[in-house]
C-alpha cells in the first residue's frame, strides 16, 4: 500500500497515541506513575477544588437528656490553578515521505524514530516538572565564557537537544538573545554547550536564567512550589491557611532510620496524614544503602506501578530519581497528588481533521501532541522534605 498523508494521519491517530499515553501516564517515574489523573474540578481553563481541612466540629458527648452537638461543619477552602499547556511536536520532511512512499515499512521506521525521540523527550521534561516551582527556570549561570559554553547552577535539568531561552535577573525573558539548542553538556564540570553561539552578538552573561523555550511561568507547580516559602499556593494566603505549610527540616546531616521514622510520626501526628511513598537523589538513597548494610538489615525491595522497583522502609517505598535535590528526600502521600486535566493527551488537528500540516513555507510537516493539566496536592501540611543530608 502505498504511503501518503492521509495513512500517516490514521496511524498516528489509532496507533501512536495509545502507546504514547501509556507511556508518558505510567512509564515516567515512579512518583507520577503513584499520582491518580482526573477530569475533574476542571472548569473552563481553570482547576477548582475544595480542599476539606480539620475535624468536622460538629460531635460531641452529653447527658441523656441534654442538647446534641451542634453543628459545624466540614471547613472548606478552595484552589484555584491554571491549566498548564503542554506541548510535543515532531516533524517529517516531504522528501521522506515522497521516498518511502511505495515502502510502508520505511516510513514506519521513520515515523518509529519521531515517536520514540518525542516520548522521551516528553518524558524527560514531564518528569523534571514534578519537581520544579512551575517557573520553568532551569538553572543560573554562573559563568558566561562567550565561546558556547555557560557553567550553570544546576546540571541535572540539562540534555543533549533541548532548546533554550534566557532570562534576566529581574525576571524578564532577553529578547534580544534568540533561542539556542544545547550540544553538549559536561556534568562534571556543570557546563552546557549550545549550538550556533556565533550567530548571537549579545551576552546572556553571568546571573542570567535559563528556561526550556516557551516555558517560562508555564510549567506545572511540582513540589518545589509545595515546599517553597512563597505567600500563596493555588490562589490561597499561606500565612492565613497553615494547612497550605509542609513539614521541613534542614541540615539533617546523617541519615537514620530513626530520623525518618520521627518525622513519619511528626506528620501522622500533627495532620492525620500517613506517607506512603519515599523519593530522594540517588546518594541519599545509596547513604541508606550503607545504613541498613551498616545495621546488618537487608535490602527488601518491592515493585511498583509502572513496573518500577524500589527499596522499602516499613513497607513505603523508596525510589531514587534524577532531579530530586542532592541531599534530598520527600516524604510523600501520593493520594493528595491529582493531575487535573482537561482530556489526555491528542493529537492537535486541523479544522479538516489532519494531524500532519505543512509548516508554512518549508517542505516540511509537522504534527503536535497536546495536553492541558496541572499538579494540584489537596493536603501539603501532609508532606514533608528533609535536606542537608550526608550523601555516599
Amino acid at each position: 500500500m502505498a504511503v501518503n498523508l492521509t495513512n500517516a494521519d490514521s496511524v498516528l491517530k489509532s496507533y501512536y497515541i495509545d502507546a504514547i499515553c501509556e507511556h508518558l501516564n505510567n512509564k515516567i517515574n515512579p512518583f507520577f506513575a503513584a499520582i491518580k489523573h482526573s477530569t475533574e474540578h476542571v472548569y473552563g481553563k481553570e482547576v477548582r477544588r475544595a480542599s476539606v481541612h480539620g475535624l468536622n466540629g460538629g460531635i460531641g458527648a452529653g447527658t441523656e437528656d441534654g442538647s446534641l452537638p451542634l453543628a459545624y461543619g466540614n471547613k472548606y477552602s478552595q484552589m484555584v490553578a491554571t491549566l498548564k499547556n503542554l506541548y510535543g511536536t515532531i516533524e517529517i520532511s516531504d522528501k521522506a515521505i515522497r521516498a518511502s512512499e511505495n515502502n510502508s515499512g520505511a516510513f514506519v521506521n521513520i515515523l518509529n524514530t519521531e515517536m520514540e525521540r518525542l516520548v522521551k523527550s516528553s518524558s524527560f521534561n514531564f518528569a523534571r516538572m514534578l519537581y520544579g516551582d512551575g517557573s520553568g527556570i532551569l538553572s543560573e549561570t554562573l559563568e558566561d565564557y562567550e565561546d558556547g559554553r555557560y557553567q550553570v547552577s544546576d546540571v541535572s535539568n540539562f540534555f543533549a537537544g533541548m532548546v533554550l531561552q534566557f532570562i534576566d535577573p529581574f525576571g524578564d525573558v532577553m529578547r534580544d538573545i534568540p533561542l539556542m539548542r544545547v550540544k553538549h553538556v559536561d556534568r562534571e564540570n556543570s557546563i552546557i554547550t549550545v549550538e550556533d553561539y556565533k550567530k548571537n552578538s549579545v551576552s546572556a552573561g553571568s546571573g542570567s536564567l535559563i528556561a526550556v523555550q516557551g516555558s517560562y511561568g508555564n510549567e506545572l507547580t511540582g513540589l518545589k512550589a509545595i515546599f517553597s516559602d512563597s505567600e500563596t499556593l493555588y490562589g490561597l494566603d499561606r500565612s492565613s491557611n497553615p494547612w497550605l505549610v509542609p513539614y521541613y527540616r534542614d541540615d539533617v546531616g546523617e541519615i537514620s532510620e530513626n530520623i525518618i521514622q520521627s518525622v513519619l510520626d511528626a506528620i501522622e501526628g500533627d495532620t492525620g496524614n500517613s506517607s506512603n511513598f519515599i523519593v530522594c537523589s540517588f546518594g541519599v538513597r545509596r547513604a541508606l544503602q550503607n545504613l541498613f548494610s551498616a545495621n546488618r538489615r537487608s535490602v527488601d525491595t518491592m515493585e511498583l506501578a509502572g513496573g518500577f522497583k524500589a527499596m522499602s522502609y516499613n513497607g513505603i517505598p523508596i525510589v531514587a530519581d534524577r532531579f530530586c535535590p542532592a541531599g534530598t528526600m520527600y516524604l510523600l502521600n501520593t493520594d493528595d497528588f491529582v493531575l487535573h486535566q482537561l482530556c489526555d493527551w491528542q493529537w492537535m488537528e486541523a479544522d479538516d481533521g489532519k494531524i500532519l500540516r505543512q509548516v508554512p513555507g518549508k517542505p516540511v510537516y509537522s504534527a503536535t501532541l497536546v495536553k492541558y493539566a496541572e499538579l494540584i496536592c489537596s493536603r501539603p501540611a501532609g508532606q514533608a522534605m528533609l535536606t542537608g543530608i550526608i550523601e555516599a
